[in-house]
């Protein structure tokens, strides 16, 4: 079955409603009714979005447990980016007296996406738009005839004129070792939905979680809340550096500035670009970068002293982090994809200790449960061997005894988006192709637009959000979505 809209104008169809769908939603309504042709004709007529979840409820902010926080601070997570108070706004007219630079709940911001699609549709209808929420899951784009036709899970289509792909993050990886295990009882893929976790788990576990980064964070706040006895595992062994927040740059930094001018195949280029961050960090006071952060070699330490830094103020460098974050994206926006890869590869340890540290909220909690015993990090790392024994985990690993779990839960992160070319280029799958057969598409041109093959026509589907990152650097980053949804809005709005 296929559905139509037929309105008299265009229909685009929105996949995902989350907050990289939800801001393409409320900028294209915006769009869309600034463009009134003659008699009041508009070039859309129709938006459809596409999410088996409520508008805003995404993965990413879509949990109400009120342990998950937002990693970024509220002055930074606007839809809007000319108007980057909006969310503090929002959370100020609930009873919020919180500052603009620290963190609040998920849930927030999830309420705060739902409003505001909710006066967006309300906008649209009584701007004679039609706009609609369709619960349902997208499989893939067809263009048999043409006209691409969005296929659901429910076996109907939905014909449109254009489509926005907005999908944020589905697919857990597979931790190593663990590949036989995926459907196992006792294996959970993901520490999201939290009420899942509580429902299988219960009380009273002893709980290996694979990772150490921000999912896994979640995992050990959720377990040992619920008394669980529970250990970190990670190839790394390291935890996340502490902030106050992901907040707005308090001022311009020229050092950062300057890297957009560095020349991308510059065998130096990784040294200059460091160079660049420290001499940015310098701006922010006197105090060196070297007492800003703990040098102590056991994780647990090196948490309660960076910990003690953040409360005590003297931890400046996360001023500069969200400025690092968008002049890294702005010079690997369009890169090759190796020398994008490149670069991503050489800061990876900066990324995943520093641009995603934690808050200080939650770094105190962890540090409570480390004192109170129901928290450790794995004595000999990650897993050398796993089996399931007995009704038991039998985990061993390098330097320490054999450990017994009864649960595992995997917090190693998700596949990034991806969308592939299959059917001879007539369909294009929302996934990666489950047989293996099929098309990666694993570039992006600046319009954000969909191709068939380098240099080819672009197709009418674009991409915004998580999924651009086959051409942008921190594609998760919610300022860089905002803008992305405003600009693929604004093509979408005026392609007709």
């Amino acid at each position: 079955m296929t559905r139509r809209d037929d309105t008299g104008g265009r229909t685009v169809v929105v996949v995902g409603a989350g907050a990289a769908g939800t801001g393409v939603f409320v900028h294209l309504v915006a769009a869309a009714l600034r463009t009134a042709g003659p008699a009041g004709a508009r070039p859309v007529r129709s938006v459809l979005v596409v999410d088996p979840a409520p508008p805003g409820w995404g993965l990413a902010f879509g949990d109400a447990d009120p342990l998950l926080m937002c990693n970024s601070a509220a002055d930074v997570n606007s839809l809007l980016p000319d108007r980057p108070d909006d969310f503090v706004e929002h959370l100020r007219a609930r009873g919020w007296t919180g500052r603009p630079d620290t963190c609040v709940p998920r849930a927030r911001m999830a309420e705060y996406c739902h409003d505001r699609w909710t006066r967006a549709r309300e906008q649209a209808v009584g701007g004679g738009l039609t706009a609609r929420h369709i619960q349902a899951r997208a499989l893939s784009v067809g263009f048999a005839d043409g006209r691409p036709r969005v296929r659901l899970d429910d076996g109907s289509e939905l014909a449109a004129d254009d489509v926005i792909v907005a999908t944020g993050v589905h697919r857990p990886r597979v931790p190593r070792g663990f590949a036989a295990f995926t459907g196992h009882p006792r294996y959970l893929d993901s520490p999201y939905p939290s009420a899942r976790l509580r429902a299988e788990l219960g009380t009273g576990r002893r709980v290996l979680v694979l990772g150490s980064r921000q999912s896994a964070v979640d995992a050990a706040l959720l377990l040992c809340r619920d008394g669980h006895r529970t250990t970190l595992a990670s190839p790394s062994g390291m935890l996340p550096a502490v902030r106050l927040s992901l907040h707005a740059p308090v001022r311009a930094f020229p050092p950062l500035e300057r890297m957009s001018r560095l020349d991308p195949a510059d065998p130096l280029l990784e040294r200059r670009m460091t160079r660049c961050v420290v001499e940015a960090v310098r701006l922010l006071g006197d105090r060196p970068l070297r007492r800003q952060t703990s040098r102590a070699a056991e994780p647990v330490r090196r948490l309660a002293e960076e910990t003690a830094l953040a409360d005590a103020g003297a931890c400046q460098w996360p001023g500069v982090a969200v400025a690092v974050i968008e002049a890294l994206t702005a010079f690997g926006d369009g890169l090759p994809a190796a020398r994008h890869r490149a670069v991503m590869e050489h800061f990876d340890w900066f990324v995943g200790r520093y641009l995603t540290a934690l808050t200080v909220v939650n770094a105190r909690r962890l540090l409570g449960h480390f004192r109170a015993g129901t928290l450790r990090m794995a004595p000999g790392g990650y897993p050398a061997s796993v089996a399931f024994e007995d009704g038991a985990w039998r985990v061993t690993s390098p330097g320490s005894p054999p450990a017994s779990y009864d649960h595992v839960v995997n917090a190693t992160g998700f596949h990034p988006p991806e969308l592939t070319w299959e059917a001879g280029g007539t369909v294009l799958a929302l996934a990666p192709a489950a047989d293996g057969i099929g098309t990666a598409v694993d570039r992006l041109e600046a319009d954000l637009r969909v191709r068939r093959h380098p240099g080819a026509a672009p197709e009418h589907v674009w991409v915004a959000g998580v999924g651009t990152h086959v051409r942008i650097p921190f594609s998760n980053h919610l300022r860089t979505v905002t803008r992305q949804a405003r600009r693929v809005a604004e093509q979408v709005a005026a392609d007709g």
